[in-house]
């Protein structure tokens, strides 16, 4: 397995705007009409990583508990798919049925979005506050595959608390720990 670290985009960086076509709706969503009135979290995953199955279940539970505070969540994929067809946006729509996200999974096909975020690895994690400002980007918890730390969400959730209760985040932000976006051939 490939460790490529999150670039740590700066804090304050505004979230750039994006219209994608979601795999789960089958519309192209903005990210405009999908922000959270509380907040939103950017994930960059794809369907066949080893560090992105890891997380499923608990990106799954932490969607789930923190959606009704007013956190969207939003899924994207940039994967290269003639070399990865596994991450095409037909096994995306499956992918994400199978793992019950209850969020977009958007299908960044130019990979410009990807760009755009700085994103370096799946999972990547970016938190912005109601103005679309970063707050958090970095990892979920410090558990990866094998290293038989359990999942918690624990610097995520954290993150999300802050954020929440209007609270300065103090806590280091690590980056997180995945597989390289897999990048077209220029």
């Amino acid at each position: 397995m490939a460790r490529t670290p999150s670039n740590m985009l700066p804090l304050d960086t505004q979230a750039p705007a994006f219209n994608l076509f979601d795999t789960v709706s089958g519309r192209t969503l903005s990210l405009d009409k999908l922000k959270g009135s509380k907040g939103t979290v950017i994930m960059f995953i794809c369907n066949h990583c080893p560090f992105v199955i890891h997380v499923n279940p608990e990106l799954v539970s932490i969607a789930n508990d923190y959606e009704k505070k007013g956190i969207r969540f939003i899924a994207i994929s940039s994967n290269d798919v003639i070399n990865y067809p596994q991450d095409g946006p037909e096994q995306m729509t499956a992918h994400a049925k199978n793992e019950g996200y209850p969020f977009p999974y958007l299908y960044d096909e130019t990979q410009r979005i990807a760009k755009a975020y700085d994103a370096a690895c799946t999972p990547d994690f970016y938190v912005f506050d109601t103005n679309l400002k970063l707050t958090y980007r970095g990892q979920l918890d410090d558990s990866r595959p094998g290293n038989g730390i359990p999942l918690s969400g624990s610097d995520l959730r954290h993150a999300l608390n802050c954020l929440i209760e209007n609270k300065e985040n103090t806590s280091p932000q690590k980056p997180s720990i995945g597989c390289n976006i897999k990048w077209k051939n220029a």
